[in-house]
Order: structure tokens, then C-alpha cells, then sequence
């Protein structure tokens, strides 16, 4: 339905064309139209109300003579073509259009655009390099600039190539801030590299690039801070990780454990304890709850601990919160109430692991890990733990 719907605009705005091009000539230079494309143009209707949208779109496109007047429609029918799936037929409509001597500058750009696009599409990433490259170097006029660098940027994204894009994006990391957010994550996966190849000074200045280039980029403390682990400087480590709750409130659960080991690196609970009883304060998520509770539990015992736990899912709700207090439950409980709560705990179990951890808070995608980019929207650094009653 939606191809006949696009079918039914595009023969619309092909005889609305066909006849303000008539109209507007002067008396003297007016001529009958070409019997073929008259023919042409109802044996398209023939195919398309035979339910044949292919045909119809290949006559289409050989009734049109490519002229000013028509590239538009014929740009229309290789994005069509592309967003079909059948890349091969939008590449041979654009690369048909870019060898006409007739296109201006203007159009000229775009159609480079459109055919990068085709080749991205169809993973043909060399070719479209060059095109766009071809493109920044040449065009005149700053909005196909704009989106031809923005093109090659994504391509080189999709390639791993991080240094060139971090070049490519140079120019205008001031003026977008998501730029800026997939730059400093550009210089995470290179410090990744570094740090895989044993160069830990080297790792440490794309980190801080990174934090030079977004102050908010959690990615860069994070692994500043395992870096710093590894080092056994724990003092450091956990100033770093202190930080990232203030960059952003929704990462504070994936902090709890390397959190919990450098305190205790440090035989130091009693400062853990204070801080987590802050951040319960502040954001009571439920990683932070079971973290603090199975603190009180060894500190203080087991009814202390499920008086706590108890407490906060009466002002918190949690599916995993309720699974943790039925652990504590099952410490004390006898035989008949053990498979009691052992039948609670199989349903919470179930519940639990049929549901994801993470959240992409731009496009919904789901995950049961952390990943720093979504798979889905492409975006970094908005994959987040789930909160609710189902999550954090």
C-alpha cells in the first residue's frame, strides 16, 4: 500500500510537470507532446493499477527525458529504489543523472549525495569515500558541505576508522554537541586499542581528550578508572568513579562493584557503607539497595539487613528487590517456609532473567549488558540501566 500511495504522488507530480512546462511556453514555441510519452505514461498507469509497482517505476523513469525539470523527480525515484532494498537500480538513476553535462553546481552536490548514499547502503564504502571526499573538497555551497561531511563522518564510524574520523569532525565538534558525545567515544575505542596493546600512557591522554572533548562522557572515567585499578592507585580509582554519578545520575548502578573492590582494596567498608547510605539517599536504585544491604547484613546481621531491604522496597518497588529479600528470608526460614520461598524466588528468577538490564533512552533498544553503543539508533552513550519496578 505504501509503494502505491508513492507511485500515485509521483504520476501526479509527473503530469502536473509535463503540463506547467506546457503552459509556460510562449504561443509560438509550443509543440505537441511526443505520442511516446503520452503512450509511456498510461502504460505506467496500466501496470500500477494492475498491482505491477516495478514496471510501472521502470517506465517511469524511461518516459522522463533527464533535464532542470526533472532531476528532482528522477533523485525521487533512485531514493525510492534505495529504500526498497534495490540499491543497484537507485545507482545506475544517479550515476545516470551525475554524467549529464545539463545539472547545475547545485544539483550537481546533491546527486553525489544521493549515489554516496547508494554505495553506503550497498557497503561499498570505498567508493562512497571517494565521493564524499570528492564532495568536501568541491562543493560549493555550505549545506551539501554540511551533510557530505556528516555522511563521511558515519561511514568512517562504520569502519572503525577513528582517527579519520575524529578529523573529519574536527571542524565542527564546537558547534554540535552529539558530535562532540561520538568523538569523545571515538577516543575511548582508540585508548581500548592502546590499552589492549599494553600502552597505558597513551591511553590515559585519549581518555583525558575525551573528557576534554565532552566533560559529561562517563565512558572516559570509567575506564580512566580501571586503568588506575590495575595500578593499585584505589584512592584515585574511586575519585574517578565518584564522578560519573554526577555526569549522569542513570550509570550509577554499573559503579557499585568496582566501587565495593577498591574500599575493600583499601580495608576501608566503613567509608563504603556512609557512601552508599548517601547515594540510597539521593537515587535509591536497586543495585545500590542490595549493595548496601548485604553490607548491613554482614555487619549486622540478617534481620537488620531485611529491615532495611524491606523499608526501601516499601518506598522503591523492585522485581529484584523482592528476589533479594526472599534470599534473606530463605537464611532464617524453616523447612516449610524455605519451599515457600523457594517457589517465590523460582517465579522472581524467571521474571528476572526473561527481562533486559539496559535500555537505549533514544530508541528503546533493549539489552541484557551494558554497550556503549547502540546497535540499533547508532548513538553512544545512551544505553542505560532500566529503572522501575522492572530494573534499577
Amino acid at each position: 500500500m505504501p509503494d502505491l500511495i508513492l507511485l500515485g504522488l509521483l504520476m501526479a507530480a509527473i503530469a502536473i510537470g509535463f503540463w506547467l512546462g506546457r503552459r509556460d511556453r510562449r504561443p509560438d514555441e509550443q509543440a505537441p507532446a511526443p505520442a511516446t510519452l503520452s503512450r509511456d505514461y498510461f502504460v505506467g498507469l496500466n501496470h500500477l493499477l494492475n498491482e505491477q509497482p516495478d514496471r510501472a517505476i521502470e517506465t517511469f523513469v524511461q518516459a522522463l527525458e533527464v533535464n532542470s525539470d526533472t532531476v528532482d523527480t528522477h533523485i525521487a525515484l533512485g531514493n525510492l529504489y534505495r529504500s526498497r532494498g534495490e540499491v543497484d537500480r537507485a545507482v545506475k538513476i544517479h550515476q545516470n543523472l551525475l554524467a549529464r553535462p545539463a545539472l547545475d553546481s547545485e544539483q550537481g552536490e546533491r546527486v553525489q549525495l544521493e549515489l554516496a548514499r547508494d554505495f553506503m547502503r550497498s557497503g561499498v564504502y570505498d567508493r562512497a569515500e571517494k565521493l564524499l571526499e570528492t564532495l568536501l573538497k568541491q562543493a560549493q555551497h555550505d549545506s551539501h558541505r554540511r551533510a557530505g561531511r556528516r555522511l563521511l563522518i558515519d561511514l568512517l564510524e562504520r569502519e572503525r576508522e577513528w582517527e579519520a574520523a575524529l578529523e573529519v569532525a574536527h571542524a565542527i565538534l564546537r558547534q554540535e554537541g552529539g558530535i562532540r558525545r561520538a568523538a569523545a567515544h571515538w577516543h575511548c575505542e582508540l585508548a581500548a586499542l592502546d590499552i589492549a596493546e599494553g600502552s597505558q600512557a597513551m591511553a590515559r591522554k585519549r581518555l583525558k581528550q575525551a573528557l576534554s572533548t565532552d566533560e559529561k562522557c562517563v565512558r572516559a572515567n570509567w575506564m580512566l578508572a580501571e586503568i588506575e585499578f590495575d595500578h593499585a592507585n584505589y584512592k584515585q580509582c574511586i575519585r574517578l568513579l565518584q564522578r560519573i554519578p554526577r555526569q549522569d545520575t542513570g550509570f550509577t548502578p554499573i559503579i557499585l562493584e568496582p566501587l565495593g573492590n577498591a574500599f575493600r582494596m583499601l580495608d576501608d567498608e566503613s567509608s563504603l557503607v556512609r557512601l552508599l547510605h548517601q547515594e540510597v539517599e539521593r537515587a535509591p536504585y536497586t543495585t545500590t539497595v542490595i549493595s548496601l544491604a548485604q553490607l548491613i547484613e554482614r555487619r549486622e546481621g540478617v534481620e537488620a539487613a531485611a529491615s532495611f531491604a524491606s523499608e526501601q522496597l516499601h518506598r522503591h518497588p523492585s522485581l529484584r528487590g523482592v528476589d533479594y529479600l526472599l534470599d534473606l528470608y530463605l537464611l532464617d526460614a524453616d523447612e516449610r517456609e524455605t519451599e515457600r520461598f523457594n517457589l517465590l524466588k523460582r517465579h522472581t528468577q524467571q521474571l528476572i532473567q526473561a527481562r533486559p538490564r539496559h535500555r537505549c533512552h533514544r530508541c528503546g533498544f533493549e539489552a541484557s549488558m551494558l554497550l556503549w553503543q547502540c546497535p540499533k539508533c547508532r548513538h553512544w552513550g545512551t544505553v542505560k540501566p532500566i529503572t522501575g519496578l522492572e530494573g534499577e
